[in-house]
């Protein structure tokens, strides 16, 4: 069992990412009805991946590997959780703007965005991937045994 929870927290990990890189590259392009749809898509791929790592990762944290305090006595896994919540927390402006987009798209228009706000959205959504990028060196930090207080 705990092999498939592995699997499947890297899975939605990887899913996430991938999201996240998506609308990196798309949030680039010329804001058409087309990008606006993908965008939407992809934030939508990204929320719910992001979901499926928080509530699989905890139940391997409590029930599936080795147990709440070897996690919670890991730097490592703590700046995982903190890196975590920040990503969640730059996610909240993008996930906004591109859902007050839907009616636009619905109606089959390009959403109209000032280039400010684009770019907003472009530096929120790099600094998502840069933290991204160094919540998989602290998981592989963890993995290891690294940063452990205990």
């Amino acid at each position: 069992m705990s092999s498939l929870f592995a699997f499947l927290h890297h899975m939605a990990a990887f899913a996430l990412v991938a999201a996240l890189a998506v609308e990196f590259v798309l949030i680039k392009e010329a804001l058409t009805v087309t990008i606006a749809r993908k965008l939407l898509i992809a934030d939508m791929v990204f929320g719910a991946s992001a979901g499926a790592v928080l509530v699989i990762g905890l139940l391997r944290v409590f029930f599936f590997e080795k147990g709440a305090a070897f996690y919670f006595t890991n730097i490592p896994f703590l700046a995982k959780l903190a890196l975590f919540a920040l990503i969640g927390l730059m996610s909240i402006r993008p996930t906004r703007e591109f859902l007050s987009w839907r009616s636009a798209v619905k109606a089959g228009q390009a959403p109209k965005v000032d280039e400010a706000t684009l770019q907003r959205l472009r530096t929120a959504i790099h600094a998502e991937l840069a933290a991204a990028t160094v919540l998989i060196l602290c998981a592989a930090l963890m993995a290891r045994g690294i940063g452990s207080l205990g």
